[in-house]
């Protein structure tokens, strides 16, 4: 009997293929589906209460009478009306510029500091991200109220310098400072990230310096800070966006009235007091509103002037794109 070749029959076209996938519309209705809590939450959380502030903000509104229509009035008695709108900004851009370089300097010692410990790093690590978690509360922000009003911890430990300059927080020139050391103590988030982006730094990058004959200065300089750019780009940004913010520290050190002088009067303790105090709710909304344009406006500079001194890794040009 002759033999006779038999050609293989193709596979059947679903074996060995992967389940038919449903439809995109379907997909896409089980995506929204699941992205519905967060719609929805965004939704009545976030931008309802953002569009009725808008509308607010072009009203006189005290919170026991309905809105009455008075168009940019609020914008124009803030800009030229109000000389305590302006100490409250002028006080927020000191805190800023004192607060958020001091605040990274220190987190970014103390990274490189814990970088080199071998033992104990987590136990280190949690102890100086500690005052992040506390120095928000109020009860911090009071205790350090007293530990730099006149005869307080502060003052008497100066005295024994022979400086006597008295409670902190009954002189102009220093309560300021003395909200913005509460700020710098909370250095514990920006340190954790520095710590993170220092050991993603290759070893052998230093090991080459080192047998060139870097020395330390030169090795950070030249190695540390620019392989570290973005990471200090981000904490620079971040850290901003929230000294803007701030309302507890000032708050609690000041009694909620700015001072001395409105020395601690801070953007968004004064809009507190337009808002809650005063009852001009429409002003206090006019006041959100340009602060979130301010916020984004120097967001927008810190990228745009990024670009000549924010350096990554897989960038083959000078700058950040």
């Amino acid at each position: 009997m002759s033999a006779t070749a038999t050609r293989p029959q193709p596979a059947p076209a679903s074996a060995g293929r992967p389940g038919k996938r449903p439809p995109r519309r379907e997909r896409q209705g089980a995506a929204w589906v699941f992205l519905s809590p967060w719609v929805l939450g965004a939704s009545v959380l976030t931008l309802l209460p953002m569009a009725v502030s808008l509308y607010l903000s072009f009203t006189n509104y005290d919170m026991f009478n309905s809105p009455s229509w008075v168009g940019f009035r609020n914008y124009v008695q803030m800009f030229t009306e109000d000389p305590r709108y302006w100490r409250s900004v002028t006080s927020t851009l000191t805190y800023v510029v004192i607060a958020v370089p001091l605040q990274l300097a220190l987190a970014l010692t103390v990274a490189l500091a814990l970088k080199s410990v071998k033992r104990g790093k987590g136990f280190y690590r949690s102890a100086f991200y500690a005052p992040s978690l506390l120095g928000a509360s109020m009860s911090i922000a009071l205790v350090w109220r007293a530990v730099f009003n006149d005869g307080g911890t502060v003052d008497n430990m100066l005295s024994w310098f022979g400086l006597d300059i008295g409670g902190w927080i009954n002189k102009p020139g220093w309560a300021l400072l003395a909200v913005a050391l509460l700020t710098v103590w909370q250095f514990g988030a920006p340190m954790v990230i520095f710590l993170a982006g220092l050991q993603q730094i290759p070893g052998e990058l230093y090991e080459a310096a080192a047998m060139d004959g870097a020395g330390w200065w030169r090795q950070f300089r030249s190695i540390t800070l620019p392989m570290l750019s973005p990471v200090l780009f981000f904490n620079l940004v971040l850290q901003t966006i929230q000294a803007f913010q701030v309302f507890t520290p000032a708050f609690a050190v000041s009694g909620g009235k700015g001072g001395p002088a409105d020395s601690t009067l801070f953007y968004t303790l004064y809009l507190y007091d337009r808002g809650f105090t005063a009852s001009h709710m429409g002003y206090a909304s006019a006041m959100a509103w340009v602060l979130l344009a301010a916020i984004g406006i120097v967001t927008a500079v810190l990228f745009r002037t990024s670009r000549s001194w924010v350096f990554y890794a897989n960038d083959d040009n000078e700058g950040a794109r």
